[in-house]
C-alpha cells in the first residue's frame, strides 16, 4: 500500500477506549504517549488492543510550535 503521508511515527497501543460512534486510542511512540481520536467502527475493524504494533500516520496542513 502507498500513501502520501509522510509522518508515519511506529508505536504500541497502551489503551483503546470506545465511547459511542468515537474511539480514543492512546500509543507509546517511543517513550511518549500520544493520543488518536478516530471512530469506534474503524477501532472495531482494525481489532486494536493494548500490546498492537500500530504506526500512527500524520498529515496537517499546518504545525505550530511555542517556546
Amino acid at each position: 500500500m502507498k500513501l502520501s503521508t509522510r509522518n508515519q511515527l511506529k508505536g504500541t497501543v497502551k489503551a483503546v477506549e470506545i465511547d459511542g460512534v468515537m474511539a480514543k486510542v492512546t500509543l507509546d511512540v517511543s517513550g511518549q504517549t500520544m493520543t488518536a481520536v478516530i471512530t469506534a467502527d474503524s477501532a472495531r475493524d482494525l481489532e486494536l488492543k493494548p500490546g498492537d504494533s500500530v504506526a500512527a500516520l500524520i498529515k496537517a496542513t499546518s504545525v505550530s510550535i511555542m517556546k
